[in-house]
C-alpha cells in the first residue's frame, strides 16, 4: 500500500513493482507517471484521502505524501496494526527502511545509511554501478544450471569454494560478460569433468581508450584494463587513460608514427597470439575505436586464425568525441544529412610531390554532408586543394582539432581557402583531427568545451 500519489511515490512503486509486489495507491490525485502504471494494469488506484481502514489487508505500507500531518497518522496506524512501515525521508516514523539498491536479479546489493543520509547511500549505489557487470546477473543464473552438479562432484565446501572462485574471476565469467554464454557454458562443463586445459589459455581484449578523456571510457573497458596482465598499447593512448591500467600490469609499446613504426602490424599480432598463450591476460589498448582505423579487425583475424580466445570493447571514435568537444556536430539539419569517415595518409607521386591518390574526392565532395579526415595534418594544403578542385567552394568551413577531449585542446577554424595557412601559424601537431563542411560554422555558437591551456 502506497499513499502518496506523487513523484517520490513512483519512484517507490516503480521499485515495489521490481521486486514483484501487487501495489496499491491511495491519492486523491496522481502523477503522470503513476497514472501510465494505471492504464497498463500494473498497480490498482483509490482516489481518496488517507484513512485507516484502507490499511485493511496490506502487508506493507509506505507514505509518501508531501503532509507531515498525514504521513504520523499512516506511520502510527501502521504500527498499531504490526504492518512494516517506511515513511519517506522520516526515519523516526519507519520501521523499516529502503536501501539504495544495484540490481543484477538474481544478484541484488542493497545500500542503506537506515535513513540518515539516503543522497549518500545513493551515491555509493552509483559507484557500485560502475564496478559490477550489467551481466552478474546472468553469471549467477549460469552458475544456478550446474549448483547440483558442483555438489555431487565435490564433496566438501572448500573445494566447492574454490572451484566457484576460479569460475567467477576467470574466463568462464569473462565469456559471460562479452555474451558468449553457450561457450561459457560449455567450459563450464569441461572444467567441471576436470578437463582444465580446455580453459587453461589466456584471452586478448581489444579495448578502445577513445580520443583521450578517461571519463569517456566505457564500464567494461575499465574494468578489463583493472584485470589485465599486460597491456599492448598505442601512441594516441592518452596519459590519462594509461593510468587507469592495473598498476602491476606489464606494459608493451608498440605506438607507430608517420614513417615509424615500433613494431610492424604483422609482429603486433603474433606478439597478442604469444602473450595469450602462455596464459597472460592481454589488453590490447588503442585510442579511440579498434574498428575505425585501428587495424583492430586485422587483429582479431589472426587471434582467430591461431584459436585465441578474444572481446571487442568498442570506444568513442575521435570523430565523435573530438567533433563534440569541439562544438562542432557531425549532422545537423540545415547542413549536413551525412557523415564520411576517411584517413589523410598521402603518397608521393611520380614527380616527387605529395598527391592524395587514394582518397575517393568525388565521395568526399558531395554537397550537405560533413568529412572527417584522420591523420591529415601533413597533407592539409593539398587535401584542401584536391576537395576545391574537385568541387567544394573555397569558402566551406573547416577546422582541425588537436589532441581533442584533453586540456591540451587546440581548434583552428578558418575556410578550405585558408585553414593550411592558419593550422601552420599556429603551429599544430599530431595527433589532430579535420573536419569539413557546414557544421563547422556553428562553432561559434555551440563550443561548450573549455580547455585548461591555450
Amino acid at each position: 500500500m502506497v499513499i502518496g500519489g506523487g513523484e517520490v511515490a513512483v519512484r517507490k512503486v516503480t521499485t515495489l513493482l521490481k521486486a514483484g509486489a501487487q501495489v496499491e495507491v491511495i491519492a486523491p490525485e496522481v502523477h503522470h507517471g503513476l497514472a501510465d502504471l494505471l492504464a497498463e494494469g500494473s498497480i490498482r488506484f483509490t482516489q481518496a484521502a488517507f484513512s485507516p481502514s484502507q490499511l485493511d489487508g496490506a502487508c506493507l505500507v509506505i507514505a509518501a505524501t508531501d503532509d507531515g500531518a498525514v504521513n504520523r497518522a499512516v506511520s502510527t496506524e501502521a504500527k498499531s496494526r504490526n504492518i512494516p512501515v517506511n515513511v519517506v525521508d522520516a526515519p523516526g516514523l519507519c520501521t523499516f527502511t529502503m536501501p539504495s539498491i544495484v540490481d543484477r536479479s538474481p544478484v541484488v546489493i542493497a545500500i542503506s545509511s537506515s535513513g540518515s543520509a539516503p543522497v549518500l547511500a545513493r551515491m555509493i549505489r552509483s559507484r557500485l554501478e560502475t564496478l559490477v557487470p550489467a551481466a552478474y546477473g546472468r553469471l549467477a543464473n549460469l552458475a544456478a544450471e550446474f549448483r547440483e552438479a558442483v555438489k555431487q562432484r565435490f564433496d566438501s565446501t572448500q573445494k566447492r569454494r574454490i572451484f566457484w572462485e576460479n569460475v567467477f574471476s576467470g574466463p568462464i565469467a569473462e565469456l559471460v560478460f562479452s555474451g558468449q554464454e553457450e561457450s561459457a557454458r560449455t567450459a563450464l562443463e569441461s572444467l567441471l569433468d576436470g578437463q582444465v586445459e580446455a580453459i587453461g589459455h589466456g584471452e586478448v581484449y581489444l579495448v578502445g581508450g577513445g580520443p583521450g578523456d578517461p571519463d569517456l571510457l566505457t564500464f567494461r573497458a575499465l574494468r578489463l584494463m583493472q584485470q589485465a596482465d599486460v597491456c599492448v598499447y598505442d601512441k594516441l593512448v592518452s596519459k590519462e587513460v594509461m593510468e587507469l591500467v592495473r598498476r602491476d600490469a606489464e606494459l608493451i609499446y608498440v605506438g607507430k608514427a608517420r614513417d615509424r613504426h615500433t613494431l610492424p602490424q604483422e609482429e603486433i599480432n603474433q606478439l597478442l597470439v604469444r602473450l595469450a598463450r602462455s596464459g597472460k591476460r592481454v589488453l590490447r589498448l588503442k585510442g579511440g575505436d579498434p574498428f575505425i582505423f585501428g587495424r583492430g579487425g586485422e587483429e582479431i583475424e589472426t587471434l582467430m586464425e591461431n584459436g585465441v580466445p578474444f572481446q571487442v570493447v568498442p570506444g568513442i571514435t575521435a570523430a565523435n568525441g573530438v567533433s563534440t568537444y569541439a562544438g562542432i556536430p557531425l549532422t545537423h539539419r540545415d547542413h549536413a544529412q551525412s557523415c564520411i569517415f576517411t584517413t589523410g595518409h598521402l603518397k608521393a607521386g611520380s614527380n616527387g610531390e605529395v598527391n592524395a591518390v587514394e582518397l575517393d574526392w568525388p565521395a568526399l565532395t558531395r554537397p550537405n554532408q560533413t568529412v572527417v579526415i584522420y591523420m591529415g595534418l601533413v597533407g592539409l594544403a593539398e587535401i584542401c586543394r584536391q576537395l576545391v578542385a574537385h568541387g567544394l567552394p573555397e569558402h566551406t568551413p573547416a577546422a582541425v582539432v588537436q589532441q581533442g577531449t584533453t586540456p591540451q585542446q587546440r581548434v583552428v577554424a578558418a575556410d578550405l581557402a585558408t585553414l593550411a595557412a592558419k593550422v601552420a601559424e599556429a603551429e599544430l601537431k599530431p595527433p589532430c583531427l579535420i573536419v569539413v563542411g557546414g557544421v563547422v560554422s556553428l562553432r561559434e555558437k555551440l563550443a561548450w568545451f573549455k580547455p585548461g591551456i591555450s
